[in-house]
């Protein structure tokens, strides 16, 4: 099965052929035997429909895009898709670049796309230093790390609610991240668990002491 996939900005229109109908023209052309599509504003950057995509695509199947910014906001986000899909033996198209497949030269535009990615990853973590030190240079008091949305109360109490509620319901009514609320609950296991080991062994050496105080 041949699956093809379009995407567009409702501020990205026709003029550079990246419409909805050139894309599925070009899609068609290429032998898509079903086409999904998907519309976004600025507003919002998910993509229902490439997520059914790929809840739906098998093995032995092929996937069809006009570009690979069409699929993916990024080279980093694009191989890494790619890789996950080549692992399932689903054979990636990009109409602009070529077949991305386990031929010879399908491996050879996969390990080019790896390397771009792996410059870019290098270019991110170059620059993120850079404007650290730069930040560092200009303030004292600067302090590394996103600034805490969330206050310790507001976080105690996400916690709190947890025990009786799931992840999703417990975002959905204090606007904190399913990923913040994990990090913050293993968290804080792991100082429970630093302090009940530090309290055990202080245990075991006060133990140890009276022993050797009867000898």
């Amino acid at each position: 099965m041949k699956y093809g996939y379009a995407r567009v900005s409702t501020h990205w229109q026709a003029s550079d052929g990246n419409s909805l109908e050139a894309q599925i023209e070009s899609l068609n052309a290429a032998g898509a035997d079903k086409i999904y599509m998907d519309e976004y504003s600025g507003r919002t950057t998910k993509r229902p429909q490439l997520d059914e995509l790929l809840s739906v695509i098998s093995s032995g199947d092929e996937l069809i895009v006009t570009k690979l910014d069409r699929m993916a906001r990024s080279v980093i986000e694009g191989s890494e898709l790619i890789k996950r899909l080549q692992e399932k033996n689903i054979t990636v198209y990009v109409l602009n670049i070529g077949c991305m497949d386990n031929s010879p030269t399908g491996r050879l535009i996969t390990n080019v796309m790896l390397s771009f990615a792996e410059f870019e990853r290098d270019m991110i973590i170059e620059r993120t230093q850079e404007g650290k030190i730069a930040a560092k240079r200009n303030n004292p008091n600067f302090k590394d790390g996103r600034p805490c949305k969330f206050s310790d109360e507001q976080m105690e109490l996400a916690l709190e609610l947890l025990e009786k509620h799931s992840y999703k319901e417990v975002s959905n009514m204090t606007g904190i991240s399913k990923s913040t609320l994990q990090r913050a609950k293993n968290k804080r296991m792991m100082a429970y668990f630093e302090k009940y080991n530090k309290v055990e062994n202080v245990e075991a050496d006060i133990k140890k002491k009276l022993v050797e105080g009867k000898k």
